[in-house]
């Protein structure tokens, strides 16, 4: 499959996240050309503040594999990943990154901080941004905009 095939796939996973009240983000890792993991987010609904898109999938895929380094992996997920996720990422040896839209104040790839290529950590992970950016940015606006909404005194 593509990364856009990939990303859509991804897409379906925030919407699960949205549908259960949480910020639309949705993961997943591949592995030889195999979906062996999928996480959307659900910090809410576990009352557990890790647990970011990526990291679920992270979770999931070091169970599949038996091990916490995924190396050779591709990780696909709707959102830039914040620090958490990035430092997560680099320790699991994920091999590459493939994201949908750019987050500018909180994003640890390319924007708040750039972990990516980070000095201080052993691994460097290549990426790739802005994969159907406009979907997944739209998704994100839209949950955004209707949560606004909810919270205007009528």
């Amino acid at each position: 499959m593509t990364d856009t095939e990939w990303m859509r796939h991804a897409i379906r996973l925030a919407q699960r996240a949205e549908s259960q009240g949480e910020v639309p983000v949705g993961a997943l890792l591949v592995y030889q050309d195999r979906c062996i993991a999928e996480g959307w987010n659900q910090p809410i609904q576990t009352n557990d503040p890790t647990a970011h898109a990526e990291m679920v999938a992270l979770r999931k895929a070091g169970q599949v594999l038996n091990n916490y380094r995924l190396i050779d992996t591709t990780l696909y997920v709707t959102l830039e990943p914040c620090v958490m996720c990035m430092g997560a990422i680099a320790h699991a040896r994920v091999k590459r990154l493939v994201f949908g839209a750019y987050d500018p104040k909180r994003g640890a790839v390319c924007h708040a901080l750039q972990l990516s290529d980070a000095p201080f950590l052993n691994h460097r992970v290549a990426w790739d941004g802005g994969v159907l950016e406009p979907d997944c940015a739209e998704l994100l606006s839209d949950f955004f905009k209707a949560r606004r909404n909810l919270a205007k005194p009528a």
